[in-house]
């Protein structure tokens, strides 16, 4: 590459791009720790000083190989304008990881440290699947229909990606709201800010000014003082206490593959993306960077995975090349290990950053519906049931255990509680199988519909989906005292029978 056709990594583009990327780090590090304190009482000092160590280390590693591959892009093709992968952490799974392994983990067993240990081994089964699945991904796309996939991921976006987010911004309303009126004005509508601020960094630092402005003077009944500057420094090394927590790890399998799978699919569909704003990196390298980094977190204590981000082309619209992917990568990997990513945490309110979330959650809803077929919008709707149902189980579990433990519940509410379980447990899966499912019925694919549902069938009666357990554990059908699986797995199977009996006759006739 000649003198003027250097590389130009770092421009002031980066510094937007810096400051977008780097806050959604910083999004799922406060929803993560708020989850976890704030509805299953989990102590933050444990947060802090195990977890957050080693999620940020994987997010240091992958936008440190993301920041070398745009260089070698850039040597490869001598273009001067390339712009980096973004990679972050996995907002879906962070928060799916959260309510559905960690939570009930120490609801159950209220050892801190066994919990981290059974996140630890439950992301390294993701990023070992993520491995694999790096190699066969576009194979599973070209065979699940797309209301399956992005269904499921709709479904996230509307409960855990949306509620969640509403519940945090209306306890803090004045600052959650004026936050999220930046967030919807600029990058929901698309407006230009003054100066071209980032939205994301403004939303923030005029959400924080009210907040503590108003709390400060006590306005309307508000309180609100700044936190103790405390550090909680830990570097992250590696540690294999994942392999004490395997062993319930396994339970949640069902959790842990579609996680894996839909990281791995949007890295297809995020590189492509890429590629048609002009940066052709291969898939291959993106999805194992994405994958051993995953791995490494899990070595170091991580519990959160990270995936290339969506927005590629809008990071390359705002001018950033390979700065800000490793700017990002340094603020949040060197502050998880000193420390500082704890007082962030702690300073910036979660009622002014989830909004942040919130755009997500619409985003990834307006895009199930928009991008899959229009034939196929009952196919997405079907699938985002089974995530509503899991929400529902959540809080209805967290309410509970907050319960006397001699509390005598009525048996009805005993028997719902009971359906909730059955119907959320393996959310991710039943939620791709139905949409799946709908959308070949819809297309007159009997066959492959039919085999959907005899899956569900066997899936069922294992427990990877429809578990009928407390912490919706994985099990033998012929070992349980409970009928209901054999019920839900029958009435699966009479349907896939009836489908492929249509089928037969299309054939013959």
């Amino acid at each position: 590459m000649s003198q003027e056709q250097r590389y130009r990594w770092a421009q002031w583009g980066d510094l937007n791009a810096f400051f977008g990327l780097m806050l959604d780090n910083v999004t799922n590090l406060v929803v993560l720790t708020g989850i976890l304190v704030g509805v299953f009482g989990y102590p933050s000092d444990k947060i802090y000083t195990l977890m957050i160590p080693g999620t940020a280390f994987g997010v240091l590693f992958g936008d440190l190989v993301y920041t070398w591959l745009a260089f070698r892009l850039a040597k490869k093709t001598g273009r001067t304008d390339v712009t980096a992968m973004p990679l972050g952490l996995d907002t879906p799974s962070t928060i799916g990881i959260a309510t559905a392994v960690l939570g009930p983990v120490y609801l159950v067993t209220k050892d801190a440290v066994l919990t981290w240990q059974v996140g630890m081994a439950t992301l390294m089964i993701i990023g070992v699947f993520k491995v694999a699945l790096s190699l066969f991904g576009d194979w599973v796309r070209r065979h699940i229909p797309q209301a399956g996939l992005l269904g499921s991921l709709a479904g996230l976006g509307i409960t855990l990606l949306a509620f969640f987010p509403i519940m945090k911004i209306f306890s803090a309303p004045v600052a959650g709201l004026v936050s999220l009126g930046v967030i919807l004005y600029s990058l929901t509508a698309g407006r230009r800010l003054p100066f071209r601020l980032p939205g994301a960094f403004l939303a923030v630092a005029v959400g924080c000014l009210v907040y503590y402005l108003a709390g400060g003077i006590g306005l309307f009944g508000m309180h609100a003082a700044a936190p103790a500057v405390q550090f909680h420094p830990a570097f992250p090394v590696p540690t294999l206490g994942f392999i004490h927590g395997l062993g319930k790890a396994i339970s949640y399998l069902p959790i842990a593959f579609p996680f894996a799978l839909l990281t791995i699919i949007g890295g297809i569909n995020n590189t492509e993306s890429a590629r048609v704003a002009g940066d052709a990196y291969r898939t291959r390298d993106i999805l194992l960077t994405e994958a051993v980094a995953t791995v490494v977190a899990a070595l170091f204590g991580g519990v959160a995975q990270s995936t290339p981000y969506v927005g590629h082309p809008a990071y390359k619209a705002m001018g950033g090349r390979a700065a800000y992917t490793l700017a990002t990568g340094l603020f949040i990997g060197i502050g998880g290990a000193l420390g500082a990513m704890s007082v962030v945490v702690q300073a910036i309110p979660e009622a002014v950053i989830t909004p942040i979330l919130l755009f997500v959650g619409i985003e990834i809803v307006s895009q199930a519906f928009v991008e899959s077929p229009r034939k196929h919008i009952a196919a997405v709707a079907f699938s985002i049931m089974p995530v509503v149902a899991y929400l529902v189980l959540t809080y209805a579990d967290s309410l509970l255990g907050k319960l006397d433990p001699a509390t005598v519940l009525p048996k009805a509410l005993t028997d719902d509680q009971n359906i909730l379980r059955a119907v959320g447990h393996g959310f991710i899966v039943t939620a791709m199988l139905w949409g799946g499912f709908l959308a070949d019925l819809i297309d007159g694919r009997f066959r492959r519909a039919g085999i959907f549902m005899l899956l569900c069938a066997a899936l069922t009666l294992f427990g990877f989906i429809h578990s009928v357990t407390p912490a919706g554990g994985i099990y033998l059908p012929w070992q349980l005292g409970n009928t209901l699986v054999w019920q839900i797995a029958l009435g699966y199977g009479l349907i896939g029978a009836a489908v492929f009996f249509r089928a037969s006759t299309d054939a013959v006739a």
